[in-house]
């Protein structure tokens, strides 16, 4: 039987982070810590560390926050995430059945309990007492309406592919919902933690009030400017949050977020560089909040169009990626050398035998030969604000000049990037955010009939081994099939991963609570939930 039960919030824990920040923990120190920590079920590691005692939290106070995205298209609907920033500001507004904690385990929330004996039937009893921001009561026809939702294509969810296990969704008294699968999926607690399975109101069509059961309340909401929220006083998780009241700005330009960090401006921001990192640590009333991920930004070759449709020229681009130059350079060590499989190195369900393939211009030269692409050019778009597409892209333009190939570079605008040109261009960059499941990643990414197929990827055996491993309980086994999907990956895929990311935010230490979560930027975009302002 896969069960958890309800159990109080982490405490909030400052301690590894100034460690990781200030330099006392070093890079073994923390790989042998995150090796310690593995969760065999979600096949993640996460970080621990024990609570400050003189880092008691305050209650009150207006904190100001920026990150890296901004647009018209920013929403408060859930099935319409797709960026941090959207993730952010929904997990103010919003609540899961499930959430992940700071080691990345599926803990209840809006779901006192999920059970399932046999990963396809889960009964999902909820949590009572539990109010929108508006005062009507939170109930099983809201968890009803939550999910289905995602199933109708009319929503355009980016949840589609992900709800398309929901067999049925019904209603089994006011407090208990039955979730029935179409095959087994142990991995469902994780799944609906992630932000498109937030909960919303039964027959909500209208997102821009950002009613739901969230830390804060709904204030206001520009999109493409910013998103104001006020605590939530009948917030179901006692004592939180701490502050009154939060702002989310979207700031695309870097030195911008980062001017007004130390001006004073803003109190914490997303997505530093590394020249920013440097910038800051150089200060002593500014800190780095540096969270070892699953991000990356990755080359994307569509194989369904030329040149991508030839895996000698696949290949020829993984023989140019010039991986431990971009994290010691680029990324100034704020990163890990990638395989080209989105597994990073330190998950206990990496392959290991699938080595880092190196830079290496005569192999790539061999391709290109093969190919019949001697002496052609071919263009790679990129755009500002993805962590070193614009560097990768110049770089593998140098490079393969030896091999007989010429690549131009074209910068396009970020506004309007992911809607014009990501998995639309023959060959240009994206970033993924970490998932909390391999499951997830592949099913979302890599599914031969998955919406975000970045690469036009399809591959029969790959579909099947990802369906079979979700009913599979057996680690072994599971390790097993895991590894002969990102074989598949390494050898056949168009999504070139040279590295993973490292996730940097900057603060100032007026700020209090917040550390490292590998789930993702800003303590898994959750930050507002548990950070303070120091009197």
């Amino acid at each position: 039987m896969s069960k958890f039960d309800n159990k109080e919030p982490d405490a909030v824990d400052p301690a590894l982070t100034r460690m990781i920040t200030e330099g006392s923990l070093s890079r073994r120190s923390l790989m042998k810590m995150l090796s310690a920590g593995a969760v065999m079920s979600s096949g993640l590691i996460g970080f621990s560390g024990a609570a400050l005692a003189d880092d008691k939290p305050v209650k009150g106070g207006k904190l100001r926050a920026a990150m890296s995205n901004a647009s018209a298209t920013d929403t408060l609907d859930p099935a319409k995430s797709n960026n941090s920033a959207d993730y952010t500001r929904q997990y103010m507004f919003y609540s899961g059945l499930t959430e992940l904690d700071k080691s990345l385990m599926a803990q209840p929330a809006l779901a006192e309990s999920l059970e399932s004996s046999d990963g396809i039937s889960w009964h999902i009893k909820l949590r009572q007492g539990v109010t929108f921001h508006d005062g009507k009561p939170f109930t099983a026809k809201d968890v009803v309406y939550s999910l289905s939702r995602h199933k109708d294509p009319a929503v355009a969810s980016n949840a589609f592919k992900l709800a398309d296990q929901f067999k049925t969704i019904s209603a089994v008294g006011d407090h208990e919902v039955l979730l029935e699968l179409d095959s087994a999926n142990f991995d469902v607690p994780y799944m609906l933690a992630t932000p498109p399975f937030l909960m919303v109101q039964d027959g909500t069509k209208d997102f821009s009030k950002g009613i739901g059961t969230g830390p804060f309340i709904c204030k206001a909401f520009m999109p493409g400017v910013r998103s104001i929220g006020t605590r939530n006083p009948n917030y179901y998780k006692p004592g939180l949050p701490h502050l009154d009241e939060i702002e989310l700005i979207g700031v695309t330009d870097a030195a911008a977020r980062v001017n007004a960090l130390m001006s004073g401006d803003l109190h914490i921001v997303s997505t530093l560089s590394a020249a920013d990192c440097k910038r800051i640590k150089a200060t002593s009333d500014f800190g780095v909040l540096e969270s070892k991920s699953g991000m990356y930004t990755n080359l994307i070759v569509r194989t369904d169009v030329k040149p991508g449709s030839n895996e000698d020229f696949v290949l020829a681009m993984k023989y140019l990626q010039p991986r431990e130059m971009l994290v010691k350079t680029v990324l100034q060590g704020y990163g890990d050398v990638s395989n080209d499989t989105p597994v990073p190195p330190w998950h206990p369900l990496y392959n290991a035998d699938l080595k880092p393939r190196p830079l290496d211009v005569e192999k790539a030269k061999f391709h290109i030969k093969k190919a019949g692409m001697t002496g052609s050019t071919v263009e790679i778009i990129t755009t500002p604000n993805i962590e070193g597409a614009n560097e990768g892209g110049q770089l593998i333009q140098q490079m393969a000049r030896g091999a007989g190939i010429n690549f131009k570079v074209r910068r396009v605008p970020y506004d309007g990037y992911w809607s014009s040109h990501w998995t639309k261009d023959p060959v240009g960059y994206g970033s993924i955010n970490p998932r909390p499941t391999l499951d997830m990643l592949f099913s979302q990414f890599y599914l031969s009939s998955a919406p975000n197929n970045e690469s036009g990827w399809k591959n029969d055996q790959f579909d099947q081994l990802v369906i079979a491993a979700r009913g599979e309980r057996d680690q072994a086994k599971r390790k097993q099939m895991y590894g002969d999907m990102q074989t598949l990956i390494y050898d056949h895929c168009g999504t070139i991963i040279p590295t993973f990311i490292s996730s940097t935010d900057g603060y100032s230490k007026k700020v209090k609570g917040v550390e490292a979560w590998p789930s993702g930027m800003m303590m898994g975009y959750r930050f507002h939930e548990f950070a303070w302002l120091a009197a």
